[in-house]
């Protein structure tokens, strides 16, 4: 494939018609003025070694080395082709709690805001890892596959709200089971879950699941976000109209912090709780750099090839054969008789 890298300079080519039309009008104005002394033809035979044709095929040269650099300034390129980099790192899946108690304000400026803030955060410590994010309340979705493009995590990241999951509730052992299938195959790098939740209502054996993911050599760490005095779960942002149950008592939602401890425990990882200060990074941070980096494969498309070298000599040659090229006749040249 070709293209230009920078087409914009392509515009300069639009000087080329107006110099030339520069040029032809000062060939005219020359003769005109030579008109005004006498009869060019005696006025010629008067200098016999200055080259009729010459100036006009040294002015062609120039022309032509200009339109050669226009497009070596544009940067010709062609060749796009795939290389795969190898790089030093670990494969991390995020399994993200969007349940409506995510809401709750308990840790400002709330559960969701603080966990996709300090998710950010972890990700730009990220060097040559792969990450990979799922969201879950009543049921898990994989909302990023694993990648090593954090622009594209990070952008994910923040639009996850809990309108992305309509099935309210807890499967944290969903999450888990969707996120050790959505590892690569390479065995020689480690792996972790980190999961985010406040672990309320929770609908499955996550402890299990916990297990056969530690039994498959995948860490399952924990993040509890909340306070176990609980808080109410504001209704569209506005903290005057919280959610109640059926017989309008305003909902309280607390962390459950033991049943994360157990799922930790049973993934072979660490429990962490967060709270408003910046502990819990720091710890998930230090967590994550323990882990063992290994050789990850990434297919990657390399830049486009540039062009311009061809070019460029051809640049020069027109260049070098300007400056040999005199004004006046060669006159070794007179004394060739082509026609003899």
């Amino acid at each position: 494939m070709f293209r230009f890298a920078q087409p914009q300079y392509l515009y300069l080519l639009l000087i080329v018609p107006l110099m030339w039309a520069i040029y032809f009008y000062s060939v005219y104005r020359n003769r005109k003025n030579m008109a005004k002394y006498g009869n060019p033809q005696i006025l010629q035979s008067l200098a016999p070694d200055v080259s009729k044709y010459k100036p006009g095929t040294k002015f062609f040269l120039q022309q032509l080395a200009l339109i050669i650099m226009i497009f070596i300034i544009a940067r010709p390129q062609m060749g796009a082709k795939i290389e795969t980099v190898k790089k030093q790192g670990v494969e991390i899946i995020i399994a993200l709690d969007v349940s409506n108690s995510m809401l709750a304000r308990d840790i400002a400026p709330s559960r969701l805001d603080k966990a996709k803030q300090m998710l950010s955060k972890l990700i730009d410590q990220l060097d040559n890892d792969k990450v990979g994010l799922i969201v879950f309340a009543g049921d898990a979705y994989t909302q990023l596959p694993i990648t090593s493009d954090f622009v594209s995590a990070k952008m994910f990241l923040s639009t996850i709200s809990p309108d992305m999951v309509p099935t309210q509730g807890t499967a944290i052992g969903r999450a888990i089971a969707l996120a050790m299938n959505s590892f690569t195959p390479d065995q020689s790098a480690d792996k972790a879950i980190i999961v985010i939740t406040d672990a309320e209502n929770h609908e499955d054996d996550a402890v299990q699941m916990a297990k056969e993911a530690a039994q498959k050599g995948i860490m399952v760490d924990v993040i509890g976000i909340g306070s176990e005095q609980g808080a109410p779960i504001p209704i569209g942002g506005n903290d005057t109209n919280l959610r109640k149950d059926n017989q309008g008592n305003v909902v309280i939602t607390k962390l459950n912090a033991q049943l994360g401890r157990d799922i930790a425990k049973a993934g072979d990882g660490i429990y962490i709780s967060a709270d408003n200060t910046g502990s819990a990074l720091r710890a998930l941070t230090a967590e994550v750099k323990k882990m063992k980096k290994s050789d990850i494969e990434s297919k990657v498309y390399s830049e486009y090839d540039e062009q311009f070298q061809g070019l460029a000599w051809i640049v020069l040659l027109l260049l070098l054969l300007d400056i040999f090229i005199l004004d006046r006749k060669n006159k070794l040249m007179k004394k060739v008789n082509f026609f003899s």
